[in-house]
Parts: C-alpha cells; structure tokens; sequence
C-alpha cells in the first residue's frame, strides 16, 4: 500500500522508502503516469489516491479531470481506491472525488487530537481544518470551504505576490505595484530565509535561477523597477510587505475557526509549519510525523486506507 496524492501542481507520493515529491504541473501535460511507475516495482497495485488536480485549467470541468487522474493512476496500480469527500473509498470516477485531500489529512489526525485545528500550509494553498466538526466536515467542496474560511488560497510556493498586495511602502514612498505575475511567494520566503532553494520546488515566474539574488530582481519588478532602481533594501520591503499580509491573513482566519469552533489547540502541516506553528502558536506536525508532514494527505491516506481495509 503507497499513499498517493495528485495535486494540481504536485505530486506527493508515500511508501515504505519515504516521502517522494515532484513538481507535476497537470496544466502542461506533465507525465503523471511516468512519474508513478518508479514506484510500482515490488508493489502489488494497490494504492490509497486523494487528489485536487482536477481543477486544473487543461480540464473541461472537474469530473474530466477526476476521469484523467483515476485513469493515470490505474495504469500503474489497477487496484487503487480513490477516497472521496464523503470520507469513503472508490473504485472509479464520482464527484466526490474532487478535492478530498484535505478531508483524508482530517480522518487521520482527528482521533490524536479531537479538540484541535489542523492548518495544513503547502505551497499553494491553507486549509484550515476543525477536526471536531469532521461529521460537518463531509461533502463539502472547496468553493464550500472558501466561503467558510477553511480554505485561504495562499502558499508558501505559487502565490503571485501582487495577490495580496495592492501597494508597498518603498523607502518611505506608498507605491502602487504592478498585478503581472512578476513574482511568487518562493521569492518572498526565500530572501526572508524562510524556505531554502531546495525547496523552491515549484517553476519561477521568470523561468530563471532560484537564488536569492533572482529573487530580489523578481521582486523588484513588482514596482515595475530593476533591482538596480530601488536595491536590494527595496525589494526587501516588497518581501516583508508580501509577508506580513500573509502572516495576518493566515494566522488571523486560524484563529477565528478555532475560536468558532472552541478548539483546544492548533497543529500545522506543509512545508510552512515550523513557520506557522510559531507565528500562531500551534505544534509543528514535524515533530511527530517527520518527513511525512510536508506530503500530509498522502501519508493520511495511506494510513487511512490500513486503518479501513487492514493492509
């Protein structure tokens, strides 16, 4: 049994070597099929699959693209089943399919920590979870989940910058940016020290160099400047001011649901949790799950899958 999870932009695989992820973007026909073969050698088939990839814009709806992934993934393993939103596994292609990665990540944890909010923060994406309300929880879709505020479309990797700023204070001067997809949150995060190049994971809006120097360029044509025009100390202040609207609007939308939903403690998952966990005061998953808590839903599927099938 592997734990299989196909997002949009990532793939997220889990088996007894590890946690194996690679940047899949589903949009420009990335081999999704080639890439899980590798992990088919000894492997009876069978596999425990969450997906969000259908909602990428290469699919006509999200039942075309729930189709494709179920099919993609059956080349490889015959025997997957497909957990859905209403917290069971499928043999084929239903709606309930579409985004349940989030779901598969609440049925694990919340037997550990009944009373918490799990606040799973990946590189394009914040679902908040109140793992109390998991019966409440059931079918709900991610436009659902939007306008609950259990899903804040923010990410440590893929956000456009310009998503959450409308100005910057530059050296003491309110500017105006620019909304071309000049530069992403990797960019923000990384000049910050909060992420390293390795885990600038994803593609550059320029499709140049991951390095903190590119990134300071990247982010100075967010005011439609070179580098050279405002210095590293502006560009900067457009990666702090980026930060600090992230910071708010994540850590201010974690701490409404728990207090909705009187939650005793706060637990954070992805690739921002040793981040996040400081910033609203929540226990970093790494901790206990290793590795695994930067490819949550896989793993929770997989365990999930055990947990109801016995193997």
């Amino acid at each position: 049994m592997i734990g299989i999870d196909v997002g949009g932009a990532n793939l997220k695989v889990v088996d007894e070597n590890g946690v194996h992820i690679h940047y899949c973007p589903l949009w420009t026909g990335a081999p999704l099929t080639e890439l899980l073969r590798q992990y088919a050698n000894g492997s009876d088939g069978d596999a425990a699959v969450v997906m969000s990839g259908e909602l990428a814009d290469c699919f006509k709806n999200k039942l075309q693209g729930i189709t494709f992934i179920v099919n993609a993934v059956r080349v490889v393993f015959p025997s997957a089943r497909f957990y859905g939103t209403d917290a069971h596994f499928h043999d084929g292609p239903v709606p309930a399919l579409a985004a349940a990665n989030w779901l598969a990540s609440a049925d694990f944890l919340r037997e550990k920590y009944p009373d918490a909010v799990l606040l799973d923060i990946g590189s394009t994406t914040a679902d908040i979870i109140p793992l109390s309300r998991f019966p409440a929880l059931l079918g709900l879709s991610d436009l659902a989940r939007l306008q609950k505020g259990y899903l804040v479309y923010t990410g440590m990797l893929r956000t456009p910058v310009a998503t959450l700023l409308s100005s910057v204070n530059l050296v003491g001067k309110e500017t105006p940016v620019s909304t071309e997809y000049f530069a992403a949150s990797a960019d923000a995060h990384l000049v910050l020290g909060h992420i390293t190049q390795d885990e600038y994971t994803c593609d550059t809006p320029d499709h140049r160099e991951k390095t903190p120097d590119a990134s300071l360029h990247r982010l100075a044509r967010v005011v439609c400047a070179d580098l050279e025009e405002i210095g590293n100390t502006g560009a900067m202040q457009i990666a702090e001011a980026f930060w600090d609207r992230q910071r708010a609007l994540v850590r201010d939308t974690v701490r409404r649901v728990a207090e909705e939903s009187m939650a005793s403690s706060i637990i954070v998952a992805g690739i921002g949790a040793p981040l996040f966990a400081r910033e609203c005061g929540g226990l970093d998953l790494t901790q206990v799950l290793g590795p695994a808590v930067d490819a949550l839903p896989a793993h929770a599927v997989r365990e999930v899958a055990v947990r109801t099938h016995g193997k």
